[in-house]
């Protein structure tokens, strides 16, 4: 399984969301210190769940955070993260 599946998959356990895209976007970094260091890749994630729904953006990249925290940092260098829960005030 490829990284970009392991956070997928992750993700699709912890917080069953309606919507969901993980895209690798290491490319974009190569030569990068801190990524040769630690040998993990740039990630760009958006994810729309019910289980964000009344928290704000810091507290939605916490639960993303503990949610890959075993992936952290051979396999997941860096993450952009867009969240949103599904209710029409989250």
């Amino acid at each position: 399984m490829n990284r970009a599946e392991a956070i997928k998959q992750l993700l699709l356990a912890e917080f069953s969301p309606e919507e969901l895209q993980v895209t690798d976007d290491s490319w974009q970094h190569a030569g990068h210190t801190g990524a040769k260091e630690s040998g993990g890749g740039h990630f760009s994630i958006q994810i729309k769940s019910s289980h964000f729904n009344g928290l704000s953006r810091m507290q939605c990249h916490r639960q993303i955070y503990q949610a890959l925290q075993t992936l952290f940092p051979a396999e997941i260098h860096a993450l952009s993260i867009k969240a949103e829960g599904t209710s029409p005030s989250a």
